[in-house]
């Protein structure tokens, strides 16, 4: 016979002392440490316990007592519900602090290898409006708050156009305005929605795997250009010309649009990778500007999504790698090459290696385009492409620029980046916890020269963190 579980009990009055990873912040009752979200250090409220477990719980605010005197406002009507802000409560100052810290702990932690004093954190240009992509899922419910669920007068099943929430993988949070991105994605995807609504378009059903309209991402970049990528759905009935009717409604509601593509997605997810993508109108791809280069982004491309940032973020691994101009230059996870065309007038040669194909056709055409003539592009698995006889061939680096995905890099890349010997590398990361247990294992033959955090996106726990290693 199953035992009847104890009810979670509700904490009065206790006070948030800390901020703690993925966005939340903690106190401590007894001796567990409890996580709770959408808080501030300092702010005074009742928590109810909804999940325990032996060293830890997780909890939700029910009420605030007392704010803190660190709070801001938030500005978005989505926060508390959606999850991509998370910090918009607290003051930008503080986040950064925050990120600073997050960065220590982890490389000290994790890292367990002698450190130099940090930089200090580079904020970011910008705190709304600096993200060049979105990504919005589409769904045939929307996902409803515990007080909408309480409106008898609301109606439940209705379709969304939104971000995806934590936990409910088949839920979409309906958006009406997001602050990241500049307003006309804002004008576009609302559009969409009322367009498909108003001539009964089916959203898709992501347990049924039914429904046309599925995702619409949403590019723009500094040369003024946009980028629209509906995901479809057709089913055994069609729904090609309905697809096209609204793509055709928002190219013409639209002109900013430069590059309108689409596919048939009928996988059971999300990813784009291995799909054709279609032209609708216009070009297969926009450009983006860094300094006085030129790189060309295509569907499927990796670019950072903080424009602005981005370029404070490769300045400071050009300026770690410290060329001469004589210098081999391997820049490992290369995306479309946006840091290896960024170096390579300082450089010898410049060798970049990255898994997507499509992404490096985009580098080796952005070299041209840039007139750069000292790059060569490599596309496949890291581990599989770089070998020691893929460095015997193409020549020992001096530098090793290194960006790898949150994962970071492969135990036997790390092995064959020891084995190759470098003066130095710059490692780049977007997780410093991977980051820090890379550089322990480059430890035994580099020491820690230089520690730079960059705040790629404010509002959220995230930090980016460029690292010099120099040969011991």
């Amino acid at each position: 016979m199953a035992r009847n579980k104890k009810p979670l009990p509700l904490l009065e009055g206790v006070t948030i002392e800390a901020v703690a990873a993925e966005g939340k912040c903690l106190f401590h009752w007894g001796e567990l440490v409890v996580f709770v979200p959408f808080c501030v250090p300092g702010d005074v409220c009742d928590v109810q316990i909804r999940r325990k477990k032996h060293s830890f719980a997780e909890g939700e605010v029910v009420r605030f007592v007392e704010y803190s005197k660190v709070r801001a406002i938030p500005f978005c009507q989505h926060f508390g519900v959606c999850g991509g802000c998370k910090w918009q409560n607290l003051p930008y100052e503080e986040q950064l602090k925050f990120k600073q810290q997050q960065v220590f702990d982890q490389l000290t932690r994790i890292g367990k290898i002698e450190l130099p004093e940090f930089r200090p954190i580079l904020g970011s240009v910008h705190t709304q409006g600096y993200r060049n992509k979105l990504d919005f899922g589409c769904a045939n419910k929307r996902w409803l708050t515990s007080e909408q669920l309480k409106d008898e007068t609301l109606v439940k099943d209705t379709p969304a156009i939104g971000f995806h929430i934590t936990g409910a993988f088949d839920k979409i949070l309906p958006i009406e305005k997001c602050w990241l991105m500049d307003d006309l994605h804002n004008q576009i995807r609302n559009e969409v929605r009322d367009y498909a609504i108003e001539h009964g378009l089916s959203f898709f059903d992501l347990r049924q795997q039914v429904g046309l309209l599925r995702d619409v991402i949403i590019r723009n970049s500094a040369s003024g250009e946009w980028m629209i990528i509906f995901q479809f759905h057709y089913d055994e009935t069609g729904g090609e010309q309905e697809a096209m009717g609204l793509m055709q409604h928002i190219a013409d509601k639209f002109p900013q649009i430069t590059s309108l593509m689409y596919l048939d997605n009928q996988k059971c997810n999300d990813t784009i990778g291995d799909q054709d993508i279609l032209t609708f109108k216009g070009n297969d791809h926009i450009y983006e500007l860094m300094e006085d280069l030129k790189f060309k982004v295509g569907p499927k491309s990796f670019y950072q999504t903080n424009t602005e940032q981005a370029y404070h973020l490769y300045s400071v691994a050009r300026e770690f790698a410290n060329l001469s101009g004589n210098e081999i230059v391997y820049d490992l996870y290369t995306g479309t090459g946006t840091i290896a065309n960024f170096v390579a007038r300082k450089a010898s040669k410049v060798v970049g290696i990255e898994y997507v194909p499509e992404a490096i056709e985009d580098a080796k055409i952005n070299s041209k385009i840039n007139g750069i003539d000292n790059t060569l592009f490599y596309a496949g698995d890291m581990k599989d492409i770089l070998t020691d006889e893929f460095i015997a061939e193409h020549g020992r680096p001096d530098v090793i620029i290194t960006d790898p995905p949150r994962a970071g890099m492969h135990p036997d890349v790390v092995k064959t980046i020891l084995r190759a010997a470098p003066q130095r590398i710059v490692y780049v990361s977007c997780n410093p916890a991977t980051q820090a247990r890379d550089l322990h294992d480059l430890d035994i033959d580099y020491r820690v020269a230089a520690v730079q955090p960059v705040d790629m996106f404010p509002h959220t726990p995230h930090v980016e963190n460029v690292v010099l290693l120099e040969r011991k």
